[in-house]
């Protein structure tokens, strides 16, 4: 075993529930949560606010490699999100970084530099990363992999709800529209397409609560705990 316990990877598209699964599963285990998604927001974020275009694959390395991004847990909130020393926990949920997120993350100086921090947090292992190319890309030697799916349209009425529960104006068709075309740019971008590693464990979530789909990956991790434990 690592030195701090497993590296569990959990994959899929948007709206697939890997974010609350991800973030309660690690709760559960006490370890830590890598949101890889989080972490291509920023640079969205950040190349928005500098006036960098999405296709601009050197000067988005340039920023992506010069960046501090931090996960800090707080007790009374979700976890935040800190880049150089900024909070952008909200900043980075607003509906269009999440299509700027999509977009520079199709660049290979992008990805190159986020996948070596991501790297860097877990490799001790006590991590539970989720994102899009973690049991491929990131640690194909994860000690667990699990790729999360649902349909286009189950993703689409959980944005739309989301969005309605906040107060923002929401069309479903749209979302549905939009969830399609970054699930088209996910699976064929050249750099670390989304794609389901051969031995993760895919889990559909169209039809399952997220209590339900935590359930069943809290099994998982606890029958390889108790299989490493052994003499």
């Amino acid at each position: 075993m690592r030195p701090k316990g497993l590296i569990i990877a959990i994959d899929g598209p948007a709206g697939a529930g890997k974010s609350t699964v991800a973030r309660e599963l690690s709760r559960r285990l006490g370890y830590v949560y890598v949101d890889t998604g989080a972490m291509y927001r920023v640079v969205g974020l950040l190349a928005r606010e500098r006036g960098i275009g999405p296709d601009e694959g050197a000067r988005l390395g340039e920023l992506a490699d010069g960046l501090d991004i931090r996960f800090e847990a707080r007790p009374e909130a979700n976890q935040a999100v800190c880049a150089d020393g900024r909070d952008v926990t909200a900043a980075i949920r607003d509906q269009p970084i999440g299509e700027w997120a999509s977009k520079v993350s199709t660049q290979g100086e992008v990805r190159e530099r986020m996948v070596a921090a991501q790297r860097r947090i877990a490799r001790e292992g006590g991590a539970v990363l989720e994102g899009r190319d973690i049991g491929t890309v990131v640690f194909p030697d994860a000690d667990l992999k699990f790729y999360l799916d649902a349909s286009a349209e189950e993703r689409g009425l959980r944005r739309y709800r989301q969005l309605r529960e906040r107060g923002e104006p929401a069309v479903l068709a749209a979302i549905v529209a939009e969830i399609a075309e970054r699930d088209r740019r996910d699976r064929s971008r050249a750099h670390s397409p989304l794609r389901c590693a051969p031995d993760a464990e895919r889990v559909d979530t169209t039809r399952r609560s997220a209590e339900e789909v935590l359930a069943l990956l809290l099994e998982r991790c606890r029958e390889r705990l108790h299989g490493q434990q052994k003499p």
